[in-house]
């Protein structure tokens, strides 16, 4: 598949249970929004784990429970490969936020990976390259699952950096790193089809033992 092949959308959700995770995503920025009138202990010049800390903490005690999301959440998850015949592990990493739910079906996980974003294009590159996108088309992170979220928090207007980061995403040197898949003609699908609370999607192929994978971008703001 390539970056100019397009999908339709049936494709992609199968039969992982897409109102869940869209709970999930909600109950995210409602902690998130909550927690921003807390300036005290949790404002932009906390560093991203701890920022990703709080709402994990938040959401799994208050928010997920008043929507009956009753699966588990967890911060800096530990993930990594690890050589069945010398038990040795590599390419450890840890996930941001993760929510993990089961159903008659199967198990599911819903990966959040936060990335703080200014006006500045190096903070922009660094959400689309190996440390931000990468991990989930390169890396691996939501291995097996169709979609998963990115969330930028905004240090600066959204307007000087959303427009340019969808412009990235949109150019040929992206679309071929993070091997992008057009969707119904698009690289960035708006509005969201995933969750409400994202401005659009996109979409990737992975290593075929991973399949491909939606993800959603959301971005969230402390108040002015």
């Amino acid at each position: 598949m390539s970056a100019a092949q397009t999908i339709p959308d049936a494709q992609w959700f199968g039969a992982f249970p897409v109102d869940t995770a869209a709970q999930a995503a909600a109950a995210i920025c409602k902690s998130w929004e909550f927690l921003t009138t807390k300036p005290l202990h949790f404002n932009p010049k906390m560093t991203e784990p701890r920022l990703t800390k709080a709402v994990k903490i938040h959401v799994e005690q208050v928010t997920a429970r008043q929507a009956g999301l009753l699966g588990m959440w967890a911060a800096e998850n530990v993930i990594g490969v690890i050589d069945e015949t010398s038990g040795k592990v590599t390419d450890e990493r840890r996930t941001d936020i993760t929510y993990g739910w089961t159903n008659v079906q199967a198990g599911f996980q819903l990966v959040f990976e936060f990335k703080k974003l200014t006006r500045h294009a190096k903070s922009r590159a660094s959400y689309v390259g190996p440390s931000g996108m990468g991990r989930f088309v390169t890396g691996l992170y939501s291995k097996g699952q169709p979609m998963a979220a990115m969330v930028g928090i905004l240090i600066d207007a959204h307007d000087t950096i959303v427009p340019p980061l969808v412009k990235i995403l949109e150019a040929t040197t992206s679309t071929t790193a993070l091997k992008s898949i057009m969707v119904d003609g698009k690289v960035c699908k708006a509005p969201s089809e995933l969750f409400g609370e994202a401005e659009f999607d996109t979409a990737h192929t992975r290593a075929p033992e991973m399949d491909t994978i939606r993800i959603a971008h959301l971005f969230l703001r402390f108040p002015a």
